[in-house]
């Protein structure tokens, strides 16, 4: 009976294309391996690798070291049952064992070119999943996750929170966000992908600053003149929408022992972001000070303004607005009476009233603009570093909150093998 043949855009074949991509560890592409061929590297098994993952271009433009590793253990797992080797696979570990050298595994300088795919479920209807259910997002990056480069390299907590981006969309679509601790930008380049109107990327490292401008420019994101082209979109045929719907991106260097309250002003976001940020206790204060300036923000409106805004309220469809203005309040309402927003005073209780958004079957509300909110994905190595946060921010006046188990993202990373969820916690970050 004939070997099944794979297909490389369904599992198995396509968890293992994507964990090779992701420069998974070689134990995991041999695991996957085994499941491709019902539980050992069949010959077909070894044919889909050599198309899809080492001849061709990928293959090419992958990192010779970790290809050579992996060579080498899958025809040692092959021999180890008897089986017969693919001369294909012979004669490309023997060009990587004669042409590289084994130290150069370990250069901490070493760059690579990673792809991360988040694959998303099949009949999956959110606005982020793309036409192809595919979003793969190439990063240049790090192999030394520990010695100097930190700031380069794809950490677990980065990959969770894009999990989380991803997978509820409407929270962040139309919002300014601000990242701090950017390290290779993925978060932000997750964030482009669903459409915030604002992406601010900011890291105290100038080499990481440097490396993740290379990644933007990787997924066809420029922040030299603060365009974004909308991720997976052609810009030839998005004109219009561009014009209409422009999402930008700033990236800058912020150390937070450095970063002023002006400064930090400037931007106002909507929700602030970071992963793998509580780390180290000689760095939390500067970090719970940033952070307590972007949550206390409060945006002063004149009179004028507001004036105007009631304006915008009156004419939009299906919004009413209740009560005399007389330049201390005034109420929005919906057609079924619920409250819309209500200025008072010159200042708003948290809500911008500039944003009426059109809703699905035709009325039109006006969008909450809440108090900025924080979402910080960690994994919780030390409890004691864990803990010192936990008592800056009480003294700063923040709340922080667990929501780890009550917004549970999708598991876009199905063939990481390496990635443990259960380990990262999700966090919100309030001003009390």
């Amino acid at each position: 009976m004939a070997e099944p043949k794979l297909d490389p855009t369904i599992p198995p074949g396509l968890h293992l294309i994507s964990a090779f991509l992701s420069m998974e560890p070689t134990e995991t592409l041999l695991s996957l391996s085994r499941e491709c061929g019902g539980g050992m590297v069949t010959e077909g098994v070894q044919r889909f690798i050599w198309e899809h993952c080492i001849s061709n271009e990928a293959g090419e433009k992958g990192f010779g070291p970790y290809l050579k590793n992996f060579l080498k253990k899958l025809i040692s797992e092959v021999e180890s049952r008897n089986g017969t080797v693919l001369d294909e696979l012979y004669e490309q570990c023997g060009y990587y064992m004669s042409s590289l050298k084994d130290n150069a595994l370990v250069k901490g300088s070493a760059r690579v070119c990673k792809c991360i795919s988040f694959l998303f479920p099949d009949a999956c209807e959110l606005p982020s999943c793309p036409n192809s259910s595919n979003l793969v997002v190439p990063l240049h990056c790090s192999l030394n996750m520990l010695e100097g480069d930190t700031g380069c390299s794809v950490w677990p907590s980065s990959l969770f929170l894009s999990e989380f981006v991803l997978s509820f969309p409407d929270i962040f679509s139309n919002k300014s966000c601000f990242e701090v601790g950017s390290g290779v930008g993925l978060v932000g380049i997750c964030l482009s992908h669903v459409k915030a109107s604002q992406v601010i990327l900011s890291d105290g490292d100038l080499s990481a600053l440097s490396n993740m401008k290379i990644n933007l420019e990787l997924n066809q994101l420029s922040a030299e003149t603060d365009v974004l082209k909308r991720f997976g979109e052609d810009p030839n045929t998005q004109v219009k929408a561009d014009m209409d719907n422009k999402s930008t991106v700033k990236c800058f260097h912020l150390p937070w022992e450095s970063a002023t309250e002006s400064e930090l002003q400037e931007h106002l976001p909507d929700i602030i972001l970071g992963a793998d940020i509580i780390y180290d206790p000689s760095c939390l204060p500067h970090l719970v000070r940033v952070l307590a300036i972007l949550l206390k923000q409060k945006k002063a409106y004149s009179q004028t303004r507001e004036e105007s805004w009631k304006g915008q309220f009156q004419e939009a469809k299906h919004i009413v607005v209740n009560g005399a203005y007389e330049g201390k309040s005034f109420l929005a309402r919906d057609l079924h009476g619920s409250e819309c927003v209500t200025i008072q005073n010159g200042n708003d209780n948290g809500t911008d009233p500039r944003r009426v958004v059109e809703l699905n079957g035709g009325s039109s509300v006006a969008r909450l603009k809440k108090r900025p909110v924080a979402y910080i994905a960690s994994a919780i190595r030390n409890i004691d570093t864990f803990n010192c946060f936990l008592k800056l921010a009480e003294a700063a006046n923040l709340v922080i909150t667990d929501i780890t188990e009550a917004l549970v993202p999708l598991n876009l990373l199905p063939y990481m093998q390496s990635y443990n969820r259960s380990s990262l916690r999700l966090f919100t970050v309030k001003c009390k």
